[in-house]
């Protein structure tokens, strides 16, 4: 078994605890209008590697001192698209003492899913959007398999960490911000929610792929929206 790769990152701080070995997996069912690794949907297209298990793992350990009080994060693209091979790879982490961490959007939802799931130490599983119409006019997808995968974390005791990018003129919304909070209140196995700013940071990406740019001259967030949007979380009582 072999993993397409579209990139490695050995020195990530923003993807987990800690300094951690990133790995994104490449194809994405997900057409996210602020997606900034466009790059990473195809999941037909080559990646950079084709990797089984014990080559990742071999990968990570030049770096196992550097990482020894981070871990490793699988991301993508949308990950469990490959959810057999995430399995297989976090079984070998934990027989070696790393820690994992599965950034998600739970888009899919089968049994390989939560094979991968039950051998996550972490899952951080991005939201898009708390509602239905505005989360497939955001995706493409609706957000059924999100709230099942959620449901599945919380009754099996998986330490989760929610993302949520706040967008302008999307999810910057007031309402919507306090409907989400409300709705993530009640669910133990949330550790802290993190809101990401919206940015533009993969336009250039659009431009070399020539996809078109949907949100086109849109802002980046401001501070003081962002600031807004953790306050209302805060508020509800969880950890920003």
């Amino acid at each position: 078994m072999k993993a397409n790769i579209h990139s490695l990152e050995s020195f990530g701080t923003v993807d987990g605890p800690g300094i951690r070995f990133v790995i994104f997996l490449q194809g994405c069912p997900l057409r996210c209008v602020y997606c900034h690794n466009p790059d990473t949907w195809d999941k037909n297209h080559e990646g950079k590697y084709q990797l089984t298990p014990e080559e990742l793992l071999a990968e990570v350990s030049k770096y196992k001192s550097f990482i020894a009080k981070g871990g490793v994060t699988v991301t993508g693209g949308e990950p469990l698209m490959q959810a057999k091979f995430v399995k297989e790879f976090f079984l070998l982490c934990r027989e070696n003492g790393i820690h994992t961490a599965l950034d998600t959007s739970g888009a899919m939802f089968t049994q390989p899913v939560k094979d991968a799931l039950d051998v996550t130490d972490l899952v951080m599983l991005d939201i898009k959007s708390i509602d239905v119409i505005q989360h497939k006019e955001l995706t493409g997808a609706k957000i059924d398999n999100t709230l099942k995968c959620l449901n599945y974390l919380e009754e099996n005791n998986i330490p989760t960490w929610i993302r949520h990018v706040v967008m302008p003129g999307w999810t910057d919304n007031d309402i919507l911000l306090n409907k989400l909070a409300e709705f993530l209140k009640p669910y133990r196995c949330i550790e802290k929610v993190e809101l990401l700013p919206y940015h533009k940071m993969g336009v250039n990406k659009y431009e070399q792929l020539g996809i078109d740019y949907r949100p086109g001259d849109l802002p980046a967030l401001s501070e003081e929206r962002l600031h807004n949007a953790r306050e209302i979380f805060s508020r509800a009582g969880l950890k920003v």
